[in-house]
């Protein structure tokens, strides 16, 4: 790339005005029957560039000199306008153009030709085409007195891309970026790059990184705001070309914000038209040419990479957070960007007095990293604690050990060496299975407060299509969302995908098979906590309980349990009739959840009739609830509650 000094636009204006100056005395000379040389022009100007940027001919590069002569200087308007023996009628046309200049070629102005496909001029209302005014387009004639700048008509699509902080592994991928536009062939065109990076975000760090190496000015087209026509597109492709050889500009297309099927149509179009130094953030390239698309996969950036960044961001704060940026870390996997604005976030907040600096930077961090989880999961909000969490001991501390590993992941895998020799994924997977309303959610949440982690609650009978491939790639985009955020994925009702395995007899029977093997497949390889839900622990087979690390039986509560389940479901602001007996009620034989809605059920009824809530009232919420089950009442379960 040509580097331009500090006096660019002083040395632009000068030549493009000596180049003025020459055509004035060539066609001056002309006239007079004079013999005549075009003068030389200062290489390194806006002028000279565009010229051999363009390869005009001298015709092209005088008629385009021509128009441009009329914007600026009045001795060129007077010419025009008495040649044309009117003046209102001071811009060249095609007919004196071919009168006047050297070398005339009537394809000059031709649609195909560079001066109008290249949008250098364009042309204006008349009556024929020899007599249509050519009009030398603003944005060019800005650029011929060395100015910089995006053409208006893009603005509301292209966004400049700011280079910021890059780790040795994105500048490495910078470099092969840069690399693989400079492998251009002689006659052919230059290569696109995609970008193969699980994070869009910093995919445009890697190429702003390459642009700042080959001295480019990078951009990023917004493809959810392009116009839906074709033309309109088109249009905007030419401009952009234009202006990226005049300005030296790159282009960065994220194809993944395409969300529709038309959309997605009309980037591959797009993309297919783009020329120059054009990269592609996404999985794969939407371009039907993929002889021309070189491939960089990114990978995920280690903890070592992501510690640094945080290091860069926070400075000497850094140092502050001691053990706890290894934690977050290990645990969120934020883009460049995200990790600067969370630290920028944490220094200003860090003359708060009797905060702990390393749970606020966890707190930010969760909120960062949320990313588009939101649009695919329910995200629950975690209220639940231990010492709610009425189980038997056994089923408690295999809980509290998968809140061991999930906390403690850092130090075990990184400083202690078991990631470089651990074969197996390193996410925590865990399936509680059990029958319905004895605490499998509750759980989750208990480990979600405990964690401080976030909570998406996964609805596997929605997520899951009868088209063939559909399932896995609705699973994939919940994981790919969810990967930064090292949020706990809570994949309820998962009986709807275990409940379609059976004996392989015919093909829809192995995609089923194939499906739960990639779900356990990315709940090993995600970095957080995976918890499956299921009723129907017998329709796995030994060998998928060999993948999940953790499987915890939730039983039917006892008798002792459901009395601490009861003694807990009342907030205390509830007035409770002191007759209520929890052992009596206790002897109900039903889960923590049929309790909470009798307990609930019981309070309105209580509230209707402004009273305190009693046995009766418990008496005929547990009638309704077991009516809605359609499971019959003992006698002996409710004895004595009246």
């Amino acid at each position: 790339m040509t580097q331009r000094r500090d006096d660019w636009p002083e040395r632009s204006r000068a030549a493009l005005a000596g180049a003025l100056g020459d055509l004035r005395e060539r066609l001056s000379a002309k006239a007079d029957g004079r013999p005549t040389a075009t003068a030389a022009v200062a290489e390194d100007s806006a002028y000279a560039r565009l010229i051999r940027k363009f390869h005009l001919s001298p015709f092209e590069r005088d008629v385009l000199l021509l128009t441009a002569g009329v914007e600026v200087d009045s001795s060129f308007a007077r010419l025009v306008s008495d040649w044309h023996g009117d003046p209102a009628r001071f811009r060249p046309t095609y007919a004196f153009a071919l009168a006047i200049l050297n070398q005339p070629h009537w394809s000059a102005i031709s649609p195909d030709a560079v001066l109008r496909r290249g949008r250098l001029i364009r042309l204006g209302e008349g009556h024929g085409l020899v007599d249509t005014p050519l009009i030398i387009e603003e944005a060019v004639l800005h650029a011929l007195n060395g100015l910089a700048g995006l053409d208006e008509r893009l603005r509301p699509f292209a966004s400049l891309v700011t280079p910021g902080f890059v780790s040795p592994g994105q500048q490495a991928a910078a470099v092969k970026v840069a690399e693989a536009w400079c492998q251009q062939d002689a006659n052919g065109p230059r290569p696109k790059v995609l970008l193969s990076t699980p994070d869009g975000n910093d995919a445009s760090q890697i190429f702003a990184a390459a642009c700042r190496a080959l001295e480019l000015t990078g951009f990023e087209i917004d493809v959810t705001a392009l116009p839906a026509d074709r033309g309109q597109v088109e249009d905007i492709v030419a401009i952009w070309e234009r202006d990226a050889v005049l300005h030296d500009l790159a282009l960065l297309v994220d194809a993944g914000t395409a969300e529709t099927s038309e959309r997605r149509r009309l980037v591959t179009w797009m993309l297919d038209r783009l020329a120059g130094f054009v990269a592609i953030a996404g999985d794969r390239s939407p371009a039907s040419n993929r002889s021309s698309i070189v491939r960089i996969p990114i990978g995920e950036a280690t903890v070592a990479e992501q510690t640094a960044v945080w290091e860069a961001a926070l400075g000497p704060l850094a140092a502050t957070l001691d053990g706890e940026l290894g934690r977050i870390t290990e645990q969120f996997r934020l883009p460049t960007h995200a990790i600067f604005e969370a630290a920028s976030e944490l220094r200003a907040g860090e003359s708060q007095a009797g905060t702990d600096i390393g749970a606020r930077g966890w707190e930010i961090c969760r909120r960062q990293a949320r990313g588009g989880l939101d649009d695919l999961a329910q995200r629950l909000e975690p209220r639940g604690t231990w010492e709610r969490l009425i189980l038997p001991a056994a089923q408690v501390e295999l809980l509290r050990s998968i809140a061991r590993h999930a906390r403690h992941r850092f130090e075990v895998y990184q400083r202690w060496g078991f990631r470089a020799q651990w074969s197996r994924g390193l996410g925590v997977t865990a399936l509680f299975h059990g029958p319905s309303g004895v605490g499998k959610t509750y759980a989750a949440e208990v480990l979600a407060n405990d964690l401080s982690l976030d909570l998406y609650r996964i609805d596997l009978s929605a997520t899951i299509s009868k088209y063939i491939g559909e399932t896995e790639k609705n699973l994939r985009r919940v994981f790919d969302a969810a990967e930064q955020s090292g949020a706990i994925l809570l994949f309820d009702e998962a009986d709807a995908l275990f409940g379609k395995r059976s004996e392989v007899s015919d093909s829809h029977d192995r995609y089923a098979n194939l499906e739960v093997s990639y779900l356990l497949q990315r709940m090993e390889a995600y970095r957080g906590l995976a918890i499956l839900t299921t009723n129907l622990k017998s329709a796995l087979d030994l060998a998928f309980l060999r993948r999940i690390r953790f499987v915890v039986p939730f039983p039917f509560p006892s008798a002792s349990e459901r009395e601490r389940i009861w003694r807990h479901i009342f907030p205390a602001e509830v007035p409770l009739d002191p007759v209520v007996d929890w052992s009596k009620l206790a002897a109900l034989a039903v889960t923590g959840g049929n309790i909470a809605n009798i307990a609930l059920d019981a309070a309105f009824r209580a509230a209707h009739e402004r009273s305190t809530v009693g046995m009766r009232h418990l008496l005929e919420a547990a009638h309704a609830e077991c009516a809605k089950l359609e499971k019959p009442i003992a006698d002996k379960e409710t004895r004595g509650w009246l």
